[in-house]
């Protein structure tokens, strides 16, 4: 008896070790599977939509309120040499997208009708088979959404690809394709955003928070009216829709502080482009969109501080846009980064190195990987920005056609305006003196690094990116 009870004993100490190291392995299986998702943070891309760069308080706005922009900076990076690669929306998106210069798209301008885009050389919509930042994350192990503005095709296309072909789990958008059921109200975008965290919280998800403030046509909301009823008609109107933005942004902030994820999430906030032009008396209503008909640009009083140029300008007020970074611990708080030169086919890459994924063999980007900066370290440029505006025309702002900052030096062309000027933009952020007499061969090397840049773009947009809608047009034409 004392041989079975001492063998009982035995066995039950062996059990209860097996047990313990059973548990302990448990245990560090769920934490190495916890620090395996914590290895890869939630990202939240916002775009707004034609929000100048002192369209904020912190950057000198002489009347509209954004606290939680704001805040938002206090607690993360306000990087004050950012710019987009357009001063349009379409192509400025392609640009984040793909991660490259949108010209190598053929995407010039914004898109419309077919009769629009072949007059600018374009395709009816952003090649889907295209290297795409939401597919990379999404093959990364991300959950993709997309809520928001659209617009990488139009409702004129009842044919182009929806957002799913992009590489997107879930969407919620308007200026979709055609007469798409999908169509979703602007006011939805920021609730939407919200819902999504809060079912997506247990895995890594990237959103792009696309919002339709500022651009017409304006929607403004009573409750935001009545905060600036000390204003004038137009910037009562314009701060309201600001105010709503911007508590959109508050909006999804606070989820992420409510559910703890804040710690894991980088959240950026920027815009497409720069302010629209204020139009007449004879503008306040805009009667066709893919939204709705509301106020027209008569109430388009953004502003860009003293930058020269707005939307439709590569002057620094049609491309130089705020860009601020949060992320809590991580991103350091109440930090202004004057120096670092930042544009938006950063924005893949350096997404794709925070999800810890190497780029595709065959892709090549035209940005770099801008981690180091978002992590407070002084990140020095080593590719060139490239921007090209079709359209451009003998006008003040408007007749730059094409752009290179290199370094220190910015150059703005037209050769058949034969007009050039030339900035040091480490000394002029402005660009209010033209140096192009005084330093001629900076001139020419730039213009030189130009003219190489455009013989590496295609001649031809994809056909497989035309719409049966052009042979409509053909036929009626």
């Amino acid at each position: 008896m004392k041989y079975a009870s001492k063998k009982r004993l035995l066995v039950c100490l062996l059990m209860v070790v097996t047990l313990m190291l059973s548990c302990n392995n448990n245990s560090k299986s769920e934490a190495n599977s916890k620090a395996l998702k914590q290895k890869q943070p939630n990202i939240i891309f916002i775009f707004a939509d034609d929000w100048g760069y002192a369209d904020l308080g912190i950057h000198g706005s002489s009347f509209v309120k954004t606290p939680n922009l704001d805040k938002m900076a206090s607690e993360g990076i306000d990087f004050t040499n950012f710019t987009v690669n357009h001063p349009v929306c379409s192509p400025s998106r392609t640009a984040v997208m793909t991660g490259h210069f949108p010209a190598r798209h053929s995407v010039h301008e914004h898109f419309a009708s077919t009769k629009h885009h072949q007059r600018a050389g374009m395709p009816d919509w952003l090649n889907p088979k295209a290297p795409m930042l939401p597919r990379m994350l999404k093959e990364a192990g991300y959950t993709t959404a997309h809520f928001g503005k659209w617009h990488l095709s139009n409702d004129h296309i009842p044919d182009a690809p929806m957002p799913k072909a992009y590489g997107y789990d879930e969407f919620g958008a308007f200026n979709l394709p055609g007469n798409a059921p999908e169509q979703m109200n602007t006011v939805a975008t920021c609730p939407r955003a919200v819902d999504f965290i809060r079912r997506n919280k247990e895995k890594p998800f990237f959103i792009n928070l696309w919002l339709h403030e500022t651009h017409t046509p304006h929607y403004p909301l009573e409750k935001y009216l009545k905060q600036f009823e000390n204003l004038d008609e137009q910037k009562q109107v314009y701060a309201s829709i600001v105010a709503e933005g911007d508590a959109g942004v508050g909006m999804v902030l606070d989820v992420l502080k409510e559910l703890m994820l804040d710690e894991n999430t980088l959240v950026i906030f920027s815009s497409d482009n720069g302010p629209e032009l204020t139009g007449t008396e004879n503008e306040k209503e805009h009667k066709i969109a893919t939204t709705g008909p509301g106020l027209g640009t008569y109430y388009s009083v953004g502003e860009k501080g003293n930058l020269k140029g707005q939307k439709r300008s590569l002057y620094a007020g049609g491309v130089r846009v705020p860009f601020i970074a949060r992320w809590p611990g991580v991103v350091p708080a109440g930090k202004v980064n004057q120096t670092s030169v930042i544009t938006a086919v950063d924005i893949l890459p350096t997404f794709m190195e925070l999800a810890g994924q190497d780029l595709p063999k065959a892709y090549q980007p035209d940005g770099e990987s801008v981690v180091s900066a978002l992590k407070g370290e002084d990140f020095k440029r080593k590719k060139p920005i490239f921007w090209e505006w079709k359209p451009a025309k003998e006008h003040p702002e408007i007749w730059p056609q094409l752009g290179i900052r290199d370094g220190k030096w910015k150059l703005l062309l037209n050769e058949e305006l034969g007009k050039s000027e030339l900035y040091n933009i480490d000394e002029d952020w402005e660009e209010t003196a033209d140096l192009s007499n005084k330093y001629p061969e900076i001139l020419e090397n730039l213009t030189q690094q130009l003219n190489n840049w455009k013989k590496t773009l295609p001649l031809e947009p994809e056909e497989s990116c035309f719409s049966a809608e052009r042979e409509k047009y053909k036929t009626n034409f």
